[in-house]
């Protein structure tokens, strides 16, 4: 996945977050057609027996500086599947207690060749919107006492009715299942081991795929394609 997602917080997304029977929201989810890597996104989390809506940055390690928090120099938008079990690496320990899922309306793709991109695509929920698999970290700040939250997206490797599109990832799309989400956002679950079925390449749902000209833009180029869901 590439480090770009549609937020747009329309009806089909106000009932995928309506399902998820949060307690605690703010004001509003973040409402925004173009989402980059590094910019302020909205996550659900449990925190204890409430489930909320907060804010984090889209870059899971952070740096702290005189007066606040900066993306670090290490990319960390992503988190790959192989390293959720490698010790010592940034989303080991968060997989373990603090995952969080992302509700949007669709995610972003660019195929590098010689890193060139040759083509971008905008995926997006044929119907409602798409949970996709996320971590979180708290960062707490030595002089200020500010307490930032950051994310970043769990990517699989490429699904066979995707490598058209992006050969190398795809993003954990969790399936709307109540048991899957719950368990997913307890804080509680260790036993990681029950995850592992869903970090393989895996499309719950129907996604429209449609070729553009540039994220900035997104000007169709083409038409569209449906990918069904396995």
């Amino acid at each position: 996945m590439c480090g770009r997602f549609n937020a747009t917080f329309d009806n089909g997304v106000k009932k995928l977050y309506t399902s998820l029977k949060i307690n605690k929201i703010i004001n509003n989810p973040i409402d925004s057609r173009f989402v980059k890597a590094a910019d302020t996104v909205s996550v659900v989390r449990n925190i204890g027996a409430q489930r909320r809506v907060e804010n984090a940055t889209w870059w899971l390690l952070l740096d702290e500086t005189i007066h606040g928090f900066k993306p670090s120099r290490y990319t960390s938008f992503n988190t790959r599947f192989d390293k959720l079990n490698v010790p010592r690496s940034a989303g080991y320990q968060a997989f373990r207690s603090s995952r969080c899922l992302l509700a949007v309306k669709g995610f972003g793709e660019t195929e590098f060749v010689n890193k060139k991109p040759v083509h971008y695509y905008d995926m997006v929920a044929e119907s409602g919107g798409l949970l996709l698999g996320g971590l979180c970290r708290e960062w707490h700040h030595k002089t200020t006492g500010e307490i930032k939250l950051s994310c970043s997206v769990i990517t699989l490797p490429p699904h066979e009715k995707l490598k058209h599109i992006h050969s190398k990832a795809m993003p954990l799309i969790l399936p709307q299942e109540p048991s899957v989400i719950d368990r997913w956002l307890n804080p509680e679950v260790h036993e990681i081991d029950q995850f592992e079925p869903l970090l393989q390449p895996h499309i719950p749902q129907n996604i429209i795929a449609q070729c553009i000209d540039k994220p900035s833009s997104y000007n169709p180029k083409g038409n569209s394609q449906i990918i069904t869901q396995d």
